[in-house]
């Protein structure tokens, strides 16, 4: 009887361990992760892939190639790190002052590898193609976005007819354990940023000057009831005002104040209508106080959609191999965000989260991801690189041909 994908992952974890390791010890942030790209390149070397790599970005694309004019799926691990100084005290902590594997990236890449293993070992019946996406800078720099532009969803010769993506959490899920749900899996990310502009002077006669910083406390909590009032509380809005800054000293009204937000939303809908009604908010406060605001939204990833058979599909593969009590239904979507959701936006598909807390630790206090202490635990490797596989194979099969 052949190796099952788990026996085949449990054979190799070894190797996945060991280059995660690897890639923890020598993080790299954004865009351009050389020392990554050729890790990466080094543990495909031998492999029956057709490699290529990125032009604007240090991405690595592979297809492995089936059965002659079958549908491909695609399959996504990021391998970026973020600027963060390392506190877990591991040996192989990060050798790079001030980066860090603070997401888990290194996994997803291990576990991307691992999955290329396994198909590539199961090439002679693969009735299809499997596009491996290796991105770089999926924290802020819009990597998915940019492998898009260079023609990752094309690299097979047809689009993909599904795409799944894995992201291992240091905290809230027990360890082993995955998590997803159908439609919206993680929230839509932008930022707003005001400044307003007023005519400084001195702050015993303030009926002299036009003050900024009352106009835009307005804003700040003008925009907080804003959500509450405006939106549906099934479709909610998240504004957070990470950022404030006004004055020199404590006798000067200055001539201008500046605040950004960090604006989420669950749905494409509300997501526009926030963006309407927040810079709207922000002009007509900055004239009820008879100032000018220069008010800017920029917007970051889209919501990341799970299509609700994908994400049924993935499920039922989770429980087939490790059982109903390593699958937890999510009933609501994640405020944080993915740009695996440009992937999605195109492609339909399923992302899904997996519980690498490490044994003895408690899930409901662990540091969570992008902790300077945040730790994950080796032993998801092979079973996050099992079902990245499985659910290649399966979608393949699953297609008419």
């Amino acid at each position: 009887m052949p190796a099952s994908i788990q026996d085949d992952a449990a054979a190799i974890a070894g190797d996945l361990i060991e280059l995660r390791h690897q890639l923890h010890r020598e993080p790299e942030v954004g865009l351009d992760l050389p020392r990554t790209q050729h890790k990466v390149l080094a543990a495909l070397d031998g492999l029956p892939l057709e490699v290529s790599v990125g032009h604007e970005l240090s991405s690595v694309t592979a297809v492995l190639r089936g059965e002659p004019g079958g549908p491909a799926v695609l399959l996504r691990g990021d391998m970026d790190a973020l600027p963060v100084t390392e506190r877990t005290g591991l040996d192989y902590a990060s050798a790079v002052p001030g980066v860090m594997h603070a997401c888990g990236h290194d996994l997803h890449t291990a576990m991307l590898v691992g999955a290329a293993r396994m198909l590539a070992a199961r090439q002679a019946g693969l009735p299809g193609s499997v596009v491996f996406m290796f991105q770089p800078g999926e924290e802020g720099r819009h990597g998915a976005r940019h492998m898009i532009s260079e023609g990752v969803l094309d690299a097979a010769g047809n689009r993909p007819v599904a795409a799944y993506a894995l992201h291992v959490a240091s905290a809230q899920y027990d360890l082993g354990v995955f998590a997803t749900r159908p439609g919206p899996m993680m929230a839509a990310a932008d930022i707003l940023e005001v400044t307003v502009r007023g005519d400084g002077g001195h702050a015993s006669m303030p009926h002299l000057c036009a003050d900024p910083i009352p106009a835009a406390c307005a804003m700040v909590t003008g925009l907080q009831t804003m959500v509450t009032r405006t939106f549906d509380v099934f479709d909610p809005v998240v504004i957070t005002v990470g950022s404030f800054h006004a004055g020199t000293t404590d006798n000067v009204i200055p001539d201008e104040a500046r605040f950004q937000a960090t604006v989420r939303s669950f749905s494409p809908g509300a997501r526009d209508r926030v963006r309407e009604a927040s810079l709207r908010l922000v002009a007509e406060l900055a004239a009820a106080h008879g100032l000018s605001a220069d008010a800017h939204y920029r917007d970051g990833y889209p919501v990341t959609m799970n299509d609700a058979a994908e994400a049924g599909f993935a499920g039922q593969a989770v429980t087939d191999l490790f059982g109903r009590g390593r699958l937890a239904a999510l009933a609501n979507p994640l405020a944080g965000a993915e740009d695996f959701s440009y992937v999605l936006d195109q492609v339909p598909g399923a992302f899904l989260m997996l519980g690498a807390c490490p044994p003895g630790a408690d899930p409901a206090t662990a540091p969570f991801n992008h902790a300077a202490d945040a730790m994950f635990d080796d032993s998801v490797l092979p079973d996050g690189a099992a079902l990245l596989a499985e659910l290649a194979l399966r979608r393949l099969a699953a297609e008419p041909h």
